[in-house]
């Protein structure tokens, strides 16, 4: 990779004429080596012949360029791109509508960062409150459920309920669909189970403390639940991630936004998407009870299995997520043993390769530190980012419909087949 940071023109020299081969293209873009001969084809990358002729090769420059442009392939009516004005990835940072997120976490709260997303004003004070019939409808569905049902499961339930109370949910007009959004995401977080004392406002209190109260049963101190702000603001959203993808999809075919926000529901149960918190809990619980780090990380390699928590494709150094939810927690008394055995980690694996520690693990060291579930980093998740899905449900309802119909590359038999 490019270093612009060095101090001689010798070095700065070696660096400008780094090339690098297809297969370490694909793998910094996260692509088939097909897409990177595909993106030459289209001019957004140039090649040139290896040594000795074999192989192309290309300038590091323009695949960092590349990346940072955000132009990844999603064959989506023929565009390698999906305007977006809601968050912008560049240089290990990310922004909201153009300000820095983690500084935007500093100042402001979940609500107030929300509905500033949404509409382009700051309104302090911003309280969310969940519509009676919808949240009554939600409690119904959600307390129906069994015991075993994850958060995910309640969640999409509570928001397929909250969408049968509302016969208005077919209006996608801008202020309809603001107030749709303001009474779902508290109708999610209410219609969640009780884990401990609910505050006494619940329902018209702040959403944290509502939430916290849905996640353990440990009184929460206020380090706690500024922590737990910030982790909500933090994960609003993150460019165009497979929940964010599916919601598109969604709003291009005209869904209704409790429609919209299920299809994302549906998408964050992955592991590889908003579960991957929960492996990460389990982990840091691991090395707490064994009191070592390394032993736990080597069963994990020889398993097979990646070190929970750790890297990010997105970045190159440190997830700025995970930063500055680090430092909240460092405030929070009872998070200092989980803290430091999510460093541990972080230093244990990166003696060989240089792997940051990326939000999953803050938020596993948030939950582990509160004595909340594995899944609850999983459900923190969920109810961040539906205001990120909201945000992107406005924007695509400003596209024409159904832009998003790709065309599938048919490698059936070649017809015509006789009859089965």
């Amino acid at each position: 990779m490019a270093d612009h940071r060095t101090d001689g023109g010798e070095a700065r020299a070696g660096a400008e004429d780094r090339r690098m081969t297809t297969r370490e293209v694909a793998e910094r873009l996260g692509v088939k080596p097909e897409t990177v001969y595909a993106y030459v084809s289209r001019g957004q990358l140039s090649s040139r012949r290896g040594p000795g002729g074999r192989g192309s090769t290309f300038d590091a420059r323009e695949v960092d360029a590349l990346l940072r442009r955000g132009r990844r392939e999603t064959a989506f009516g023929g565009e390698t791109a999906i305007r977006t004005g809601i968050t912008l990835i560049d240089k290990d940072r990310y922004y909201y509508r153009g300000v820095d997120a983690t500084a935007l976490a500093e100042r402001y709260t979940y609500e107030e960062v929300a509905d500033w997303l949404w509409t382009g004003r700051l309104r302090r004070g911003t309280r969310f409150t969940a519509p009676h019939d919808a949240l009554i409808a939600a409690l119904r569905a959600v307390g129906s459920l069994p015991s075993h049902g994850g958060p995910a499961d309640r969640l999409r339930v509570a928001a397929i309920a909250a969408a049968a109370a509302d016969p208005l949910r077919f209006d996608l007009s801008p202020q309809a669909v603001l107030g749709t959004a303001r009474g779902l995401i508290p109708t999610l977080v209410d219609a969640l189970p009780a884990a401990g004392p609910l505050p006494r406002e619940d329902g018209g209190g702040p959403l944290p403390r509502r939430l916290w109260s849905r996640l353990t049963a440990q009184a929460p101190d206020e380090a706690s639940l500024r922590a737990l702000e910030a982790a909500l603001v933090l994960l609003i959203d993150h460019d165009l991630a497979a929940s964010t993808l599916a919601v598109r999809v969604a709003a291009s075919a005209r869904s209704h936004p409790y429609a919209v926000v299920t299809a994302g529901l549906g998408v964050v149960e992955s592991p590889l998407h908003g579960a991957a918190s929960g492996l990460a809990h389990r982990m840091l619980t691991e090395v707490l009870e064994r009191g070592s780090a390394g032993a736990v990380v080597a069963d994990h390699l020889r398993g097979g299995r990646r070190v929970p928590g750790l890297g990010h494709r997105l970045y190159k150094g440190p997830d700025p997520r995970a930063t500055a939810l680090f430092a909240r927690l460092e405030a929070v008394p009872a998070a200092a043993g989980a803290l430091a055995a999510a460093r541990e980690v972080e230093a244990t694996a990166a003696r060989h390769v240089p792997l940051h520690a990326n939000v999953d693990l803050a938020l596993a060291v948030l939950s582990v530190s509160a004595q909340m579930p594995p899944e609850a980093g999983e459900t923190v998740f969920a109810v961040a980012r539906t205001a990120g899905w909201i945000a992107h449900a406005l924007e695509e309802y400003g596209e024409r419909p159904m832009r998003m119909r790709p065309s599938g590359e048919y490698s059936g038999p070649t017809p015509p087949q006789p009859l089965p």
